[in-house]
């Protein structure tokens, strides 16, 4: 895995974002990546997935997408993703994440393997239950 890097995502990026992440506008995208609130994972210089994320309650990081192109899903890049995103926010004092996925989805067990335990849910029309998960990490864990 020497042929990937993590970067945040810069407005280059804003084309494979839009193919790949259906979930909101070009507009909030945009900001996103001012707000460097997009880290890409590239290999070979070519983008194989990304994490994106923000702030409950305006402090707790949460993240909202972790994401992979089919043919690098289940070979360990979203872990390397997740401790780098988890290392980044943790030098600037947080201890304390967040994410959620639906119960029907299998990224409820990798985000489990990455310590992080369920702490409530909720569901909207239509929907399966949106389960929510929590990661502390002790200060001394740097």
């Amino acid at each position: 895995m020497n042929d990937t890097k993590i970067i945040p995502a810069y407005e280059m990026h804003l084309s494979f974002l839009q193919e790949n992440d259906y979930h909101i506008s070009k507009e909030t995208l945009v900001k996103k990546i001012e707000k460097e609130e997009i880290l890409i994972m590239e290999m070979n210089g070519n983008c194989i997935g990304w994490l994106r994320y923000s702030f409950f309650w305006d402090e707790i990081p949460f993240m909202n997408m972790l994401y992979f192109l089919e043919d690098y899903r289940r070979k360990g890049y979203g872990k390397i993703l997740v401790d780098y995103w988890e290392n980044v926010l943790m030098q600037n004092g947080h201890r304390r994440f967040l994410t959620s996925t639906l119960a029907n989805e299998d990224a409820q067990h990798f985000y489990r393997k990455m310590g992080y335990r369920d702490i409530g849910g909720f569901i909207l029309p239509m929907e399966p239950l949106e389960i929510i998960l929590m990661k502390d990490i002790a200060p001394d864990a740097t």
